[in-house]
């Protein structure tokens, strides 16, 4: 029996037929329902992605209809979210939490990918906990949120935020307004959000109406002077880069205070280089804290915010595609016209 699944194919994507995935004993083949679009995808197929794996599609949730036959925790129409990346739990990455940098993370993977039909989750990632049971009411438009809400959660965790900050936030895609929503319930006082998406820029101030929203292709403002008149003469408290442009990282290093904190947690592309001035970053002793994708600890806590309803991002997403239009949706998503979050649907 064959199914349908996307792969890249030279900067582009194709859907092509493969075999369903043959189960071992220990593996749980899931039928998928949503599986989000992530800028990281978009790097793979139209930049150039530096990490190892190639494959589109890391976002996935659906509906069990196989177990194999040691399976004892998971039973056939269990409602589930999978995490494509497991690490160890045991080596010295992870004995640090660094569980990101784990050699069994960067390798470990589902087959053949989240954006498939149907997905074979395997023995490591079922006992490691990367499949997980969706509480009733998350639904699978939210359970595709998981993962990238997840990976802003553990940028955050890094950064200490206090009550009372003041952010910058650099790319208002739907990782940006994550920040955005999720730095407001830490506690931030003031944020300003910075894109040249007019649309984007819009639809986040429809989210909170409190935010600075900062047009970088309105060539007569200022991005230093909006921040130091408006938010604080001395910069902000933490600047947060997500998106993959370059440039951004000179421009936090400008605006953000002196003892102050830059997340790096936008994409670069491979071999990125920028001229910078190092002495400034010295001399204001900035803290430069990159944040790579995430691990089941974050995992859980975003379950948790869902399943209380702490947090409602599900309105994040503005367009769904069937899996046979997955092109369109990459386009979609790429151009970012009128397009915030997208998912892909197998139904």
């Amino acid at each position: 029996m064959l199914m349908k699944n996307v792969i890249l194919s030279h900067n582009s994507v194709k859907i092509i037929d493969n075999e369903i995935p043959k189960l071992n004993p220990n593996d749980v083949l899931v039928k998928m329902k949503t599986c989000g679009i992530c800028g990281s995808d978009l790097e793979k197929v139209f930049g150039k992605y530096g990490m190892t794996s190639g494959k589109i599609g890391h976002e996935p949730a659906g509906e069990i209809i196989k177990v194999g036959k040691n399976i004892k925790d998971f039973k056939i129409k269990d409602r589930v979210f999978i995490h494509h990346h497991v690490p160890c739990y045991s080596c010295h990455y992870c004995y640090n939490d660094d569980y990101t940098m784990c050699e069994k993370y960067q390798s470990s993977n589902i087959e053949p990918s989240g954006l498939s039909e149907f997905i074979l989750v395997p023995e490591w990632n079922v006992s490691k906990g990367g499949l997980v049971k969706l509480p009733d009411n998350i639904n699978y438009n939210q359970a595709a949120l998981i993962e990238p809400i997840a990976c802003c959660i553990r940028s955050l965790n890094k950064l200490n935020i206090k009550k009372g900050d003041k952010i910058a936030i650099f790319g208002a895609g739907p990782t940006g307004l994550i920040h955005m929503i999720l730095t407001k319930h830490y506690g931030a006082s003031q944020i300003v959000l910075i894109d040249v998406n007019e649309f984007r820029l819009n639809f986040a101030k429809k989210i909170d109406s409190n935010i600075l929203d900062f047009n970088l292709l309105q060539k007569e403002k200022n991005l230093e002077d909006l921040v130091f008149s408006k938010i604080d003469k001395i910069g902000v408290d933490i600047s947060i880069i997500c998106t993959s442009n370059i440039t951004a990282f000179t421009q936090s290093i400008q605006i953000t205070r002196k003892g102050g904190t830059i997340s790096l947690f936008g994409v670069p592309s491979k071999d990125s280089s920028l001229k910078i001035d190092l002495n400034l970053i010295y001399s204001k002793e900035l803290k430069v804290v990159p944040s790579y994708a995430t691990s089941e600890k974050e995992i859980q806590q975003t379950i948790s915010l869902l399943t209380n309803k702490i947090i409602d991002l599900e309105p994040l997403i503005t367009h769904k595609f069937p899996l046979n239009y997955a092109t369109d949706a990459l386009e979609c998503a790429h151009k970012g016209i009128d397009a915030m979050k997208i998912i892909i649907t197998s139904d």
